[in-house]
């Protein structure tokens, strides 16, 4: 008899401990499941800055709407312009903050005042469409701080990727996704 309860003390402990192993086992895979996701592997989309001509087919071509692709601006090499190419449109009569002065057609970018003559320009991914036209007037009339990106965080990273076959300057590529934006900088280099 003893040891048939014995036998049943170890199945019961078997039982106990297999129950304790069961239950943390998720809590243990969960946070490196979760680190694996986050851990980019492969290759993803990106566009070239300095191949990029703004022609705004990233807003029209990508499979998302609004674009993956957004407007994203490399402060260090911004002059903070009264006179933004990229915020203000060509020839305008006033300089002001009005709508009809605004180059961005979904009003993406904000300004806000620093000093004279300097002023702040911040994107609001949110509202960016990427139809790049301040990339292209900042590109024009100043010095190029503005430029396209593919966002990761928004972008499904399909592999024919709908921007990059369209794209008539070959300027959307793979990159490794363990650095998946190309920076732009004043040395021209990423």
């Amino acid at each position: 008899m003893e040891s048939e309860n014995n036998k049943y003390q170890s199945r019961r402990d078997f039982l106990r401990k297999a129950g304790k192993i069961a239950a943390v086992a998720p809590l243990v895979a969960l946070p490196s499941l979760l680190i694996r996701k986050a851990t980019a592997t492969g290759y993803v989309w990106q566009i070239d800055p300095f191949k990029c001509t703004q022609c705004g087919q990233c807003k029209t071509n990508c499979v998302l709407t609004p674009s993956a692709s957004k407007c994203v601006h490399a402060y260090a090499m911004c002059g903070y312009c009264d006179l933004c190419g990229g915020y203000l449109r060509q020839g305008v009569k006033n300089i002001s903050t009005g709508a009809e002065n605004q180059l961005c057609p979904v009003a993406a970018i904000k300004r806000s005042f620093v000093e004279e003559p300097y002023f702040e320009y911040i994107i609001d991914e949110d509202l960016c469409d990427g139809c790049a036209k301040c990339v292209k007037g900042c590109a024009d009339f100043g010095n190029g701080s503005l430029h396209m990106q593919i966002k990761h965080d928004i972008c499904v990273n399909c592999n024919e990727c709908a921007i990059a076959r369209t794209c008539p300057s070959n300027a959307v590529i793979r990159v490794p996704a363990l650095e998946p934006y190309l920076p732009k900088d004043k040395a021209g280099k990423h």
